[in-house]
């Protein structure tokens, strides 16, 4: 079920638009869900007196106290585990796993267990519940710290997964996220966490789940999520000097997927580059490529093609640059696509 549209400001906010990170707005939009409903708490490890090894939850436990934010041990399992009996007795609890590769430890909780329980007790019990997972590539670690797992989970029937791209969302999401009734992963884009960008607090752009175009455009359309919208911005951005004319639009949502502003963008253009962080193998790069070619297979001009990471563990630091999909990858795509 979709959660509804917010209209609440954070009482912490001092102005309704302010400049932020996407670090600082995801720390008022935990706070102001804090605020809002005494049921919300965090849970995991290292959040509480540390806030995090990305501080995204700084000051919060000295806010609202042990008992709502919790420094957890080294556990992801229990974490999640004990985050299920929480929901079960009326709780909101937002876990947040340190890094994307630590949270296979819960895998097991995840999906037989916070994936199934609404289904499995015919909707009698509902599981109100946020796993926050700092994930992707660029920020100089190895494997386990830089991976982009969200596939597994967009797989998995009975879990919400989201993405947020920049301050606004940021903000708004992890809000709208929280008062879903349904459990939601939430993925944030670590290397973008210090972007900035202006906020209204004010008032919530637009549902949860639902995808979003950022840039119009003629020629081709440039699908994305998570790290890469800003790749794919700045892809549009160069091309536009040349004049090709990018469309770019934001997922924003992985599950369930919203891709009737694709279909109709594709309509136009003719043309989709689909770009991801994630390995292109069985992905949800390969899903939106084979969903526009159902719906839109009179309307291409050219194949669907798809921009990824490369189909094998993630490399050392050193290599992380020739893995991660950047500008000059996606406008070859986009010159492949046009030469069609």
């Amino acid at each position: 079920m979709a959660a509804p549209t917010m209209d609440r400001a954070s009482s912490s906010a001092a102005s309704p638009v302010q400049t932020l990170t996407i670090s600082k707005a995801l720390n008022m939009g935990l706070r102001a869900a804090m605020e809002a409903n005494p049921k919300v708490l965090m849970m995991g490890e290292d959040i509480g007196k540390l806030g995090g090894v990305f501080r995204i939850t700084d000051g919060l436990q000295k806010d609202f106290g042990e008992q709502r934010v919790l420094d957890t041990p080294l556990a992801e399992s229990g974490i999640i585990g004990t985050a299920v009996g929480l929901a079960i007795r009326g709780y909101r609890p937002v876990c947040e796993i340190q890094f994307d590769g630590f949270i296979f430890p819960g895998f097991d909780q995840i999906v037989s267990q916070v994936a199934k329980l609404h289904y499995r007790t015919q909707g009698k019990i509902k599981l109100p519940m946020v796993i926050r997972v700092p994930f992707g590539g660029g920020i100089g670690a190895v494997e386990h710290h830089s991976e982009s797992p969200e596939s597994y989970f967009a797989h998995t029937a009975g879990l919400k997964v989201v993405s947020c791209s920049n301050p606004t969302d940021a903000y708004w999401m992890i809000q709208q996220a929280i008062d879903c009734d349904d459990p939601v992963l939430f993925f944030e884009p670590k290397r973008r966490y210090y972007e900035k960008a202006e906020v209204d607090t004010t008032v919530a752009p637009g549902p949860l789940f639902a995808s979003r175009t950022l840039r119009t455009g003629t020629d081709a359309t440039l699908v994305a999520y998570g790290p890469m919208v800003r790749t794919s911005l700045d892809a549009a951005a160069a091309a536009a000097e040349d004049g090709t004319s990018l469309e770019v639009i934001d997922l924003r949502t992985l599950s369930p997927l919203d891709l009737e502003p694709v279909f109709e963008s594709v309509r136009r253009t003719g043309r989709l580059v689909v770009v991801s962080e994630a390995p292109s193998e069985a992905s949800i790069a390969s899903e939106i490529a084979a969903r526009v070619q159902q719906e839109c297979f009179y309307s291409l001009q050219a194949p669907v093609l798809r921009v990824t990471g490369f189909d094998t563990p993630y490399p050392p630091s050193k290599l992380e640059e020739e893995f991660l999909p950047d500008l000059d990858r996606v406008l070859h795509a986009v010159d492949r696509s046009l030469a069609w």
